[in-house]
């Protein structure tokens, strides 16, 4: 596969970000091969000892926005692919495993990961407040693709940030696909619901 870095934020993860740790750790790929960057704004002994316990590299910018967390990470990671996280969920170890074979091509931008259908009641209370964003739990993009959108903002933070970014790497002509469980597939299916991200938006392929 090619060389992959997870970049995993402590403010994002919150609280589960030992878990998010864990199951990439559990994944059946040697450590070495799988760099996990840790970005904070501050320095802690329960961050330390996490560190220590899966093998990661924590990377504290005090007083940064998220934007600007995660640019600093993508950048000192020298990896053809980056996954980062975005949200406080978790995925299981067994999807990473079926995963990096699909980052061993160079047909792709970028890949959804974990991306599934709003439920109904996430689709109502999308409808009811404009501010309630629902994000996959991960991304995976090329970096090659990420310095070419620009990176994330380093002026935004928190939700901001992810937005913003989603929206731009769903306006540009960028080859995206969703991976969700052991299956690839497109998102080419028409969608009625006008608070949902346009399909032919989120795939798209270059001129």
């Amino acid at each position: 596969m090619g060389s992959v870095c997870f970049i995993v934020d402590a403010m994002v993860t919150g609280e589960m970000l030992p878990r998010h740790l864990k199951s990439i750790r559990e994944s059946g790929v040697a450590d070495h091969l799988l760099p996990i960057l840790v970005t904070a704004t501050q320095a802690q002994e329960r961050l330390s000892a996490i560190e220590q316990r899966y093998h990661a590299h924590s990377l504290i910018t005090p007083a940064r926005p998220l934007g600007a967390r995660l640019n600093k990470a993508a950048f000192a990671s020298q990896a053809e692919w980056l996954i980062i996280a975005l949200q406080k969920k978790p995925l299981s170890a067994d999807l990473w495993g079926a995963l990096y074979p699909q980052l061993n091509t160079y047909t792709l931008d970028a890949l959804i990961i974990g991306f599934t259908r709003p439920t109904l009641s996430e689709r109502i209370l999308r409808r009811l407040l404009a501010s309630a964003l629902i994000f996959p739990p991960y991304i995976a993009v090329r970096r090659a693709w990420l310095e070419r959108l620009g990176g994330f903002d380093p002026e935004l933070d928190d939700n901001n940030a992810i937005d913003d970014f989603l929206q731009r790497l769903h306006a540009c002509p960028t080859r995206l696909k969703t991976y969700s469980g052991h299956l690839l597939s497109q998102m080419d299916e028409p969608d009625d619901d006008p608070m949902l991200p346009n399909p032919e938006a989120v795939v798209t392929s270059r001129p």
